[in-house]
């Protein structure tokens, strides 16, 4: 499935969760789902964002799955890596939110400590997403700009004759 898709489906998931322990499960899924994105950036994306990606691909360790496994295990591409993780960004920040309002309303310790992983590694994805989108802004700026017209000049008091 694409990743745009996927990422969809995980803020409606997140959206629909009626529990704090749903809300941590989103908030892994979507953490899974910046991993996958990462790997698969880390080997097929634009190489300026393959170091970042692979950083991205690598944050975070979350629970043992259940039986229905990741969401993420079903990413086939990244068509738009620079819509994707803008969408990504989005999806980490809703879930950093959420995480936040269920922390501060539990009285259970394990829970909030939970909360508290999956805030550190939402935002440390969240990181890697905004960098690989300043990447792609560098390299599409530099796509759009017109050439260095001084670069053609022979220099001051070197006119061409």
């Amino acid at each position: 499935m694409e990743a745009e898709r996927l990422i969809t489906l995980g803020r409606h998931a997140l959206a629909e969760s009626g529990t704090a322990l749903d809300i941590v499960a989103e908030a892994w899924q979507a953490q899974a789902l910046a991993q996958a994105i990462g790997s698969h950036l880390a080997l097929c994306g634009p190489q300026e964002l393959r170091g970042e990606a692979r950083g991205l691909s690598e944050i975070g360790e979350y629970p043992a799955w259940g039986a229905g496994g990741p969401r993420a295990a079903q990413l086939t591409d990244v068509a738009d890596p620079s819509g994707a993780l803008a969408l990504l960004g989005e999806l980490l920040g809703e879930v950093g939110i959420a995480l936040v309002g269920v922390a501060c309303a539990t009285d259970e310790e394990g829970l909030y400590w939970q909360c508290i992983e999956a805030i550190d590694a939402a935002d440390e994805s969240s990181d890697r997403v905004r960098g690989m989108l300043r990447r792609l802004a560098v390299r599409d700026g530099e796509r759009a700009r017109p050439p260095d017209a001084t670069r053609d000049r022979a220099g001051p008091g070197r006119g061409r004759w």
